[in-house]
C-alpha cells in the first residue's frame, strides 16, 4: 500500500512546527515537515523525535503510518492543500525584528503557489507582517492573496513542559485576509484542534499574541521589581506571593526568578515596540519590563556574592554549582536561557563554575560562554564540595530537600529548596 499523500505541509520542524505536525497526523491528517538541516529530517524520517515535548515513541508510529514525513525538497509544495509556516523570529543585533526566515521561506513558496491553497503564519511577528509582508512576496507570481489563494494569521500557543494545556487542546486562534480565508483556515486547522477562535483579521491575531506576552513580561518585571525590594526591607517575597494568592479575585500570582527566557516572552515584545515607533508611540511599559527582567541575573549574582561573604568566602575562587540551565523547569530548551548569563557572570567574576541539568547534558560554547561544559552528576560529593549551590531552573525531578542537607550554602532563585539556615531565597 503506498503512503498517503500529504495535505498540509509545515515549513520548520523544530519547538513549534514538529508538534503542530503531531497533531495534524494524529488527527489522521498526512504531514510534509519541510526544514533545511539534513540532519533533522533523516531523525524525523526514522521516528527518532529531537523535541522533548514530542517523544519519539508518539514520532515513531505517525512515522510509520506514513502520516507524517520530512523533507528539504520545497518542490512537493504545489501537491499540499495548507501550507503553515514556523520559522524563528528572532531580535537582531539592534533589538529590531529579524523576518529573514520566514520572508525567505515567502520567496521560496510564491512561485510554487497553487490556487486555492491555503498559507498560514504562526511564527510571532508585529501586526501588519501578514498583509504588508507576507501577502506582497506571495503575489509576485501572479496570484491575488484573499482572491486566488488564502492567506490566515495563527498564533501558536506552545508552552514546553506542559500536560494540561496542549497543542492540541490550547484554543486556536485564527485571522484570515478576508473572511473567506478565515473560513477555510478554520476548516483546515478545525480538524485538528479542539477548539478554535476566529477574529476578524491577521492583525488582531498578530497582536493577540505579542499581548499575551507583553502581559507576562510586565507582570513578571513587576514582582521581579518586588522582590529586589522585599530583599533590601527584609520581607519575604514568596511569603508575600502565596498570601497574596489566597485573594480569590483581583490578583494573579507570578513569581520573581533570575530573569526570562524561551523564544516567546524575551523578544516577542519587542516586536511590538518597534512597530509602534511607526506610529510615533512610545510602548513605555514593555521597555521598563525588559529593563527590569534583563537585570535579574545580575542581582541574583550580587546576592550570591552577599551569601558567600556571610559565610566568609568571596565569590572569586570560590566553586559554585548550578542547578538547572534549561530556561523553565522539565524541558531542555535553552533559548535565551537566564542561566547563561548567570553562568558568564560567575565566570567573569572569578569563580569556577560546574551545572547540573538532567535535560541539558552539554553547553556549548557562546552566548558569554567561552568553552564548553558538561553536566555533573548530582551526588553527596559534588553538593558538599561546592562553596555555593545556585539553583536556577527548578526541575521537577530533582531531590531538594537532598540539596539542602548535603550543601553547605544554597542561594535558591525559584524557592524549590526546602527552607534552612543554609539556604538563602531570592
Amino acid at each position: 500500500m503506498s503512503p498517503p499523500t500529504p495535505r498540509v505541509g509545515v515549513i520548520g520542524i523544530g519547538y513549534v512546527g514538529l508538534p503542530l505536525a503531531v497533531v495534524f497526523a494524529e488527527a489522521g491528517v498526512p504531514v510534509l515537515g519541510l526544514d533545511v538541516v539534513d540532519a533533522k529530517v533523516a531523525a524525523i524520517n526514522a521516528g527518532t523525535s529531537h523535541i522533548e515535548d514530542v517523544p519519539s515513541g508518539r514520532l515513531a508510529p505517525l512515522v510509520e503510518q506514513g502520516l507524517i514525513r520530512a523533507a528539504t525538497d520545497l518542490d512537493e509544495l504545489p501537491g499540499l492543500e495548507a501550507i503553515i509556516i514556523c520559522l524563528p523570529t528572532p531580535l537582531d543585533e539592534h533589538r529590531e525584528p529579524d523576518l529573514g526566515a520566514v520572508l525567505g521561506a515567502a520567496r521560496d513558496i510564491a512561485p510554487r503557489l497553487q490556487k486555492g491553497q491555503l498559507v498560514v503564519l504562526e511564527s510571532t511577528t508585529y501586526p501588519g507582517t501578514t498583509r504588508e509582508e507576507l501577502a506582497p512576496i506571495l503575489e509576485g507570481y501572479g496570484l491575488a492573496a484573499g482572491r486566488d489563494f488564502h492567506l490566515a494569521f495563527s498564533p501558536e500557543r506552545v508552552d514546553p513542559g506542559r500536560e494540561d494545556w496542549t497543542t492540541r487542546s490550547t484554543p486556536k486562534v485564527v485571522g484570515g485576509l478576508t473572511p473567506a480565508c478565515t473560513e477555510r483556515v478554520m476548516q483546515v486547522y478545525g480538524q485538528a484542534f479542539d477548539s478554535l477562535v476566529p477574529v476578524s483579521t491577521p492583525e488582531v491575531a498578530e497582536m493577540t499574541k505579542i499581548l499575551e506576552n507583553v502581559f507576562r513580561s510586565v507582570n513578571i518585571a513587576l514582582v521581579n521589581e518586588t522582590a529586589i525590594l522585599c530583599d533590601r526591607m527584609g520581607v519575604d517575597v514568596w511569603e508575600v506571593i502565596d498570601a497574596a494568592a489566597t485573594k480569590p479575585f483581583g490578583y494573579m500570582p507570578f513569581r520573581p526568578g533570575p530573569g526570562l527566557g524561551g523564544h516567546c516572552i524575551p523578544i516577542d515584545p519587542f516586536y511590538l515596540t518597534w512597530k509602534a515607533r511607526e506610529y510615533d508611540f512610545h510602548t513605555e511599559f514593555i521597555e521598563l519590563a525588559g529593563k527590569i527582567n534583563s537585570q535579574m541575573p545580575y542581582f541574583c549574582v550580587a546576592k550570591l556574592a552577599r551569601a558567600l561573604n556571610e559565610h566568609e568566602k568571596s565569590l572569586k575562587g570560590s566553586r559554585v554549582l548550578v542547578i538547572g540551565v534549561a530556561y523553565k523547569a522539565d524541558v531542555n530548551d535553552m533559548r535565551e536561557s537566564p542561566a547563561l548569563k548567570v553562568i558568564s557572570l560567575l565566570h567573569e567574576r572569578g569563580a569556577e563554575v560546574s551545572y547540573h541539568d538532567p535535560h541539558v547534558p552539554r553547553l556549548e560554547p557562546g552566548h558569554g560562554l567561552d568553552h564548553a561544559m558538561a553536566s555533573v552528576p548530582l551526588d553527596d560529593d559534588a553538593l558538599a564540595a561546592a562553596d555555593a549551590v545556585v539553583v536556577v531552573t527548578a526541575h521537577s525531578g530533582i531531590d531538594w530537600q537532598r540539596v539542602a542537607d548535603a550543601s553547605r550554602l544554597v542561594v535558591d532563585f525559584r524557592n524549590a529548596v526546602p527552607r534552612g539556615e543554609n539556604v538563602w531565597t531570592l
